[in-house]
């Protein structure tokens, strides 16, 4: 990146902080973008075709799509063809969250790890689409006083069309405590990622920190998350640490025992046994094989 690319990002990235939200066209000159974890989230309509890497999994489309990215999840874009064209909406969270149906749109599949980030859309999908993104560069341009309100509706309104294309992912109910208590749990899992410091390592890596930290029974916790997962709990921090450890590797210059420490692990040989039983490679393949 030249100066004046590293300036006009700066820029960019001020208004956005500033204003809570920025909405914009893609085009042709777009060169993609980096792995990394980003400050606000995004729904971008696309066409053309490109690889898409999200968190630890990669998706290759040449169809339009409409891709949802939460700043907790680290992920990047490679343009295999030369041009592509759409719109795309960064906001923070706060700017977003204004009501309980607003947080609720946040905590839909299409944010969520393991979720639906990318849908594919046909013809009629993507020109609805497109035309609320133009309706929202209109206002964003405009002086309308309740603009901010305005915006946010548009945004509400992308989500629930994508949330209409994709039925059987919506959010389930809370039905019962079992439940609720594996609602919070997965919620609290997923608070702790990404990892952006080894400064802040992982504080709860076990069952029993979840409890504790939930104020209910280890016993009663496990046989809950069972109950409605299918998964025991040891199963859920696991396989989430082992897709943040495959992240960092892939994605980051932190040596190993960097890692092995952000993740909580003591002793980097501890990080090592883990990661091979879970996955049958050691730490230092993936990341050979990455570069």
């Amino acid at each position: 990146m030249n100066k004046l690319e590293s300036t006009r990002t700066s820029d960019f990235n001020t208004e956005l902080k500033l204003k809570g939200f920025k909405v914009y066209e893609t085009d042709s000159k777009s060169n993609g973008h980096d792995y990394s974890r980003k400050d606000f989230y995004k729904i971008s309509l696309t066409s053309g075709k490109y690889i898409f890497h999200y968190a630890d999994k990669s998706f290759e489309t040449d169809e339009p799509i409409l891709f949802f990215g939460n700043p907790r999840i680290p992920y990047s874009c490679e343009i295999v063809t030369p041009t592509i064209d759409g719109y795309a909406c960064l906001f923070t969270e706060d700017f977003l969250k204004v009501s309980d149906r607003s947080e609720s749109l946040l905590q839909s599949p299409l944010f969520k790890l393991g979720g639906t980030p990318i849908l594919t859309l046909n013809t009629e999908q993507k020109d609805t689409i497109a035309t609320i993104f133009q309706k929202m560069l209109a206002e964003q341009d405009s002086d309308y006083i309740f603009k901010d309100e305005l915006i946010r509706n548009y945004i509400s309104l992308i989500v629930h069309e994508a949330l209409k294309m994709q039925p059987s992912e919506n959010s389930p109910e809370h039905k019962n405590a079992a439940v609720r208590i594996t609602s919070v749990f997965l919620e609290l899992l997923e608070r702790q990622f990404p990892i952006e410091s080894t400064d802040h390592p992982l504080e709860l890596k076990t069952a029993q920190d979840f409890a504790k930290q939930l104020s209910v029974h280890v016993n009663h916790l496990n046989s809950s998350v069972k109950e409605v997962t299918g998964k025991p709990t040891t199963v859920h921090i696991a396989d989430r640490i082992i897709s943040e450890a495959k992240a960092l590797l892939q994605h980051t210059n932190w040596t190993v025992a960097d890692i092995a420490y952000a993740l909580g692990f003591e002793y980097t040989t501890y990080f090592n046994n883990f990661f091979k039983k879970k996955t049958g490679d050691i730490p230092k393949s993936v990341r050979a094989a990455s570069l």
